[in-house]
């Protein structure tokens, strides 16, 4: 399920452009997170909306890490399998590169050495 984070900085605007250009997503029963007025030099961090947005997608990450299988996550939380996204620390990525090394050799399909090379690009780009 998508979910929507809004926010506007002082209390002569308001967040009607956003509702706007998010309407169907809004009808569609998307749950809101709002920091009505709030300066964005208040830290993300400590603003109420975008914290309880934050814990609720740790909520899904600390179930993931527990075991529970993206499948089960995505019945319980209404959303699609393809929703829940989860990452993993960079040294992860780049020993998943190393381990699959054979995938850019001269004896690998065309199609596994640009998967390779595609990989390795995007953990170079993720590493600057």
């Amino acid at each position: 399920m998508v979910r929507i984070y809004l926010r506007h900085s002082t209390d002569k605007q308001t967040d009607a452009r956003q509702r706007h250009a998010l309407a169907p997503l809004l009808k569609a029963g998307a749950p809101v997170y709002d920091d009505p007025a709030t300066s964005s030099r208040q830290l993300s961090l400590h603003r109420a909306g975008f914290t309880k947005l934050l814990d609720e997608a740790a909520d899904v990450v600390t179930a993931y890490q527990e075991g529970a299988a993206v499948k089960a996550l995505a019945r319980q939380h209404q959303v699609a399998p393809e929703a829940i996204r989860l990452t993993a620390p960079l040294a992860l990525h780049r020993a998943a590169l190393q381990q699959s090394a054979a995938l850019a050799a001269d004896t690998a399909t065309p199609a596994a050495r640009k998967a390779h090379r595609v990989y390795a690009t995007r953990i170079k780009t993720a590493e600057q």
